[in-house]
């Protein structure tokens, strides 16, 4: 009878305390980004939601993990995947996407978030500034507000003139035909929240130093302007809901159903499956009896305060 590798055994006992504190080391990352999201936040609840952490957390790994699955399906098969987050000030776009972007590639998946454009860019042809950004093959581009902000922000708050206005609602649906016909799948989430749900985010981000710097100028004039903002979205949803660019409204007041709900539905947009990988070893180390480490400066550590 063969005696266990003493040796062989502690290695693999080493390596499952390390992917074990890994993980721990993740979730306790993940909590961390709900707490902070939940703090001295949300109109009712627990951070504004009604469901369980245990439940939540469960599934925003699972839907994460799907999202691993659909980010190697798109790379493998060269899909060009542009998703479209609309919405009110602190209705939850970015909490969704944080989500979503988190156990992913940056180099597969990106996030563009376009600042207001400068002299020359508003000489351009309003949509050139965005197609800079449209992906290439195996890539996934999120769009924190997108070309939108001309029938929103740029409508209510006077940044354009009717003629400009009236020349986009007439142009962006054939823009994103053309844009579905050239093998892009384009998905638009409009976020929705109350008056009421809107009201308790701004004061939680008054009385938060830490989320004061997501407060604008812009955003705190849009409370005053709340019903000129309904009449935007309103008309924007009639114009541009189209068969090639279907617009899918999130209701958002309880954040943590809306992100889940989100995921989920953006994985049933496309035909995914789980692409094969060739397993991966690790290789030996290779050692060279004439390798000598140097040591390093003390004068280049950075100092051990933690």
């Amino acid at each position: 009878m063969s005696m266990p590798d003493t040796d062989a055994a502690v290695v693999d006992h080493e390596q499952i305390a390390r992917l074990r504190a890994d993980f721990l080391d993740s979730w306790d990352e993940e909590l961390e980004s709900e707490l902070d999201d939940d703090r001295l936040g949300g109109s009712s609840g627990e951070g504004g939601s009604t469901l369980s952490r245990r439940t939540y957390f469960r599934e925003l790994f699972r839907l994460q993990g799907e999202l691993v699955k659909l980010q190697d399906w798109v790379a493998h098969t060269g899909q060009r995947l542009v998703v479209i987050f609309e919405g009110r000030d602190a209705a939850g776009k970015g909490g969704v996407i944080k989500r979503i972007t988190q156990r992913l590639n940056p180099r597969i998946c990106r996030t563009a978030a376009l600042p207001a454009p400068n002299d020359r860019e508003r000489t351009q042809w309003y949509f050139q500034r965005y197609v800079a950004h449209l992906p290439a093959a195996g890539e996934i581009v999120l769009f924190d507000r997108s070309w939108y902000n001309r029938s929103g922000v740029e409508r209510v708050m006077g940044f354009c003139n009717e003629q400009e206005y009236e020349t986009f609602l007439d142009m962006v649906p054939e823009f994103e035909r053309m844009l579905t016909r050239s093998g892009i799948k384009l998905v638009k989430y409009w976020f929705s929240i109350t008056d009421e749900e809107q009201g308790a985010r701004f004061r939680a981000r008054i009385e938060d130093p830490l989320k004061q710097w997501k407060l604008s100028p812009m955003d705190l004039e849009s409370r005053s302007r709340w019903e000129a903002y309904t009449a935007a979205k309103e008309i924007t949803l009639q114009r541009t809901h189209t068969a090639d660019a279907p617009w899918w409204v999130v209701p958002a007041v309880d954040k943590k159903r809306a992100r889940l709900n989100c995921i989920s539905h953006l994985l049933g947009q496309l035909p995914y499956d789980e692409v094969e990988h060739t397993p991966v070893a690790m290789p030996d180390r290779v050692f060279h009896p004439d390798y000598v480490r140097h040591p390093v400066p003390p004068e280049m550590i950075v100092p051990e305060l933690f």
